[in-house]
């Protein structure tokens, strides 16, 4: 149960959120069970609908959304499962669902213990927030960029915002979570408060993604996912080929390779590589069957980073999650399971202590930061093995790694 408020101690609570994608809807849900405002700063526009969002390359790219993603984020937002499912999201048992040949052999199918959803990232991003717009509590500024936070080395107490006019604000914030992804400029923020540097880790396998929508051939409704995996223990290039059956009658197929081995932007060449450069052909003897729907997409946004945000000890109010304190490779699925994960331990965190709390901010940095690190020894460990990746990561091996 959140924590009561008394009339005599009662003011306005307000939550800032950098970035309006997956991760930034998520933690504006959950702080909307506490805040009496919930700001989220958005760099760009937002597409109305299931469309392609400016600053999410992968998008184009294959993305499953594990169980454990699904079941934190249905917490969140109770309902949306059914909300994406309505919308042609296909519910695949696993392992029954799914044809993976991996690094050892073919993947043995037997009755469901998990399950996936599959669909298209816009989809998914847009059934999400769909919600959040439709909140009371929850604003999203467009178009506004971040100029810097407010306050001091020990607390953040705000941010200054240059809205889609070019006026400039100042928003005071119990709490400032900076979802902002990839390109998050963190650093740089809290360096111009005096902030010690965090330190950070980075692994770079030189992968590439190309991935293209075919319309998916009549009678193959109930296709699983197709996928071939690399062998990292080979000292080759590792190259995959992934079909997953999305909504629209669609199959959309990534293809990825690392440094030496990537695949290219050419239509010609990608079934091919499918076909011939992969470990095995299922991938590339499938393609020709369906029917190609847009060009081939390329994308290089792949590296893996790590930012230690859970050893800033002294920090109050600022809190970062998602791809702002670990980008993966996103070929190992990982990056939406912890978004989700994460703000659900930031939704139980809140519920316990309420926003206000000294050490909100700390305590859900550490309390996600085994998620990050479980995620971060499966994608670091694995992708430092492929010839020429570069970097260096500490990577504790603890046994198994599920998404």
């Amino acid at each position: 149960m959140t924590p009561s408020r008394t009339r005599s101690s009662y003011r306005r609570r307000r939550a800032v959120v950098i970035g309006a994608g997956l991760t930034g809807m998520l933690a504006a849900a959950a702080l909307a069970e506490v805040a009496d405002e919930v700001d989220v700063i958005e760099r760009d526009t937002l597409p109305t609908g299931p469309r392609p969002r400016q600053g999410l390359p992968q998008a184009h790219h294959a993305h499953l959304l594990w169980s454990g993603a699904a079941r934190a984020i249905e917490a969140l937002l109770p309902g949306i499962t059914d909300l994406w499912t309505a919308a042609g999201a296909r519910r695949i048992p696993l392992p029954t669902g799914l044809v993976s040949m991996s690094a050892a052999d073919w993947l043995p199918r037997w009755p469901e213990m998990q399950f996936v959803l599959a669909r298209s990232r816009d989809r998914l991003d847009s059934v999400v927030r769909g919600r959040d717009l439709a909140h009371p509590v929850i604003t999203v500024h467009e178009q506004a960029d971040l100029l810097g936070l407010t306050g001091t080395a020990r607390r953040v107490c705000g941010v200054r915002v240059r809205a889609r006019d070019r006026t400039e604000t100042t928003l005071d914030a119990d709490l400032v979570v900076d979802a902002s992804g990839r390109g998050s400029r963190a650093p740089r923020w809290l360096a111009a408060l005096g902030v010690p540097a965090v330190r950070e880790e980075t692994v770079d396998s030189g992968l590439a993604y190309a991935s293209r929508f075919f319309r998916a051939p009549a009678g193959s409704e109930q296709l699983p996912i197709v996928n071939v995996q690399s062998d990292p223990r080979r000292p080759v290039p590792g190259r995959t080929a992934t079909i997953v059956p999305v909504e629209g009658a669609r199959w959309l197929v990534t293809l990825s390779g690392t440094r030496g081995g990537q695949p290219t932007g050419s239509a010609d060449a990608f079934a091919d590589f499918a076909r011939l450069l992969v470990r095995h052909p299922i991938v590339g003897d499938l393609i020709p069957r369906a029917e190609p729907l847009t060009d081939v997409r390329i994308s290089h946004s792949t590296v893996n980073r790590r930012r230690f945000h859970e050893k800033l000890a002294t920090l109050e109010g600022f809190l970062v999650l998602g791809d702002a304190v670990a980008p993966y490779n996103p070929l190992y699925g990982h990056g939406m399971s912890v978004a989700a994960q994460s703000a659900h331990a930031l939704r139980d965190t809140l519920r316990a202590y309420g926003l206000a709390t000294h050490g909100l901010a700390r305590r859900v940095q550490k309390a996600t930061a085994h998620r990050v690190g479980t995620a971060w020894d499966l994608a670091a460990g694995q992708d430092i093995l492929y010839p020429g990746a570069s970097g260096s990561a500490t990577v504790e091996r603890t046994g198994p790694h599920g998404g």
